[in-house]
């Protein structure tokens, strides 16, 4: 049974990046794929604190342009043509559209991080910043 309930949450910036459309955008955030900006809202700078160049974060953000209805596509990346189930694919396509990155950290200057390349369109919402800790190593 499907109960619909809410939450809400506080956009604390934004990502720059040169992609103006999802089909500008790379399949995946890869270091290859060049670099972007993330840009924090002034009232959270302090929030950054601790953040260092050449370490790694995990980045959440909003694709608030994204359909929410779909629940299955075609990847980008597939070779079959296969339909998947939008849980198992990064597509912004889903029921929340809540995607994560982890990227490196390239510069810090005052409220903007410059960071390796970021799979989403220039202005999305930017949600939350963790540190990456890889617990596999």
């Amino acid at each position: 049974m499907y109960m619909t309930k809410t939450a809400s949450i506080i956009y604390i910036g934004f990502i720059q990046t040169p992609f103006k459309t999802t089909d500008e955008c790379p399949g995946q955030a890869r270091p290859e794929n060049g670099t972007c900006k993330i840009v924090i809202d002034e009232e959270f700078v302090p929030a950054i604190k601790g953040l260092e160049v050449g370490g790694h974060i995990q980045v959440l953000y909003w694709f608030d342009q994204a359909d929410r209805d779909t629940l299955q596509g075609v990847p980008k990346w597939s070779k079959d043509n296969e339909l998947r189930g939008v849980f198992s694919t990064r597509s912004p396509v889903r029921p929340n559209p809540v995607a994560l990155s982890t990227v490196e950290i390239l510069s810090i200057d005052e409220n903007v991080l410059t960071v390796t390349a970021m799979d989403c369109i220039n202005g999305t919402p930017l949600i939350d910043i963790k540190p990456y800790i890889n617990t596999l190593a």
